[in-house]
């Protein structure tokens, strides 16, 4: 049943997304999720209501500002990363957080299915002390149920946006689905 309204949620949710404008009235807030291909991350992320924008880039490395091919090399120490920002009065954190572990498989090291390297590992990047303790509990809840979490929780990385337009919203331009990132219920 939950499958059947996450799949209904994200197709009502697709139309605000594409609507919604940014209010400079609101105060939105911010995320940085990394699991595998940031295209597949990408497409669940921005069809949670309440998320206005996704951007793809990096994070968690040491190279500022690095191109694609240079994440891609594995030489950077970032990970394919989306930057998610969205309105707290529609959507949370928690809720993110759970949608991340609940479209890849947390439990992978260094890869995301057929895409292998650091670049691809399971990560959350939180901004501040609250996220990181969502982020946390909601960690343990999967350890709980079994499951060997692999996804690093690390603050203070910097997000870098990747610059090649093609990257972002790549299955909205190219439409598809990905290959790579798949829902599975897990809360």
């Amino acid at each position: 049943m939950k499958a059947l309204i996450f799949g209904l949620s994200l197709v009502l949710s697709a139309v605000s997304l594409n609507g919604q404008k940014m209010n400079k009235d609101k105060n939105y807030e911010r995320a940085l999720f990394a699991s595998g291909c940031y295209w597949g991350t990408e497409y669940y992320l921005q069809k949670v209501d309440g998320v206005i924008e996704t951007a793809v880039g990096y994070a968690g490395g040491s190279v500022a500002d690095p191109s694609y091919r240079e994440v891609c090399s594995g030489r950077t120490g970032h990970a394919e990363t989306v930057e998610v920002i969205f309105d707290p009065s529609k959507t949370d954190y928690e809720t993110l957080c759970k949608i991340f572990y609940e479209t890849h498989d947390p439990t992978q090291v260094n890869r995301q299915g057929p895409d292998i390297g650091t670049q691809y590992r399971s990560a959350i990047f939180p901004l501040n002390a609250e996220q990181k303790a969502i982020a946390e509990k909601v960690t343990q809840i999967l350890r709980d149920k079994g499951y060997d979490v692999a996804t690093e929780i690390t603050m203070d990385a910097i997000f870098y946006r990747e610059q090649e337009e093609y990257h972002h919203d790549y299955y909205d331009k190219k439409g598809g689905t990905p290959y790579c990132h798949k829902y599975t219920e897990k809360f």
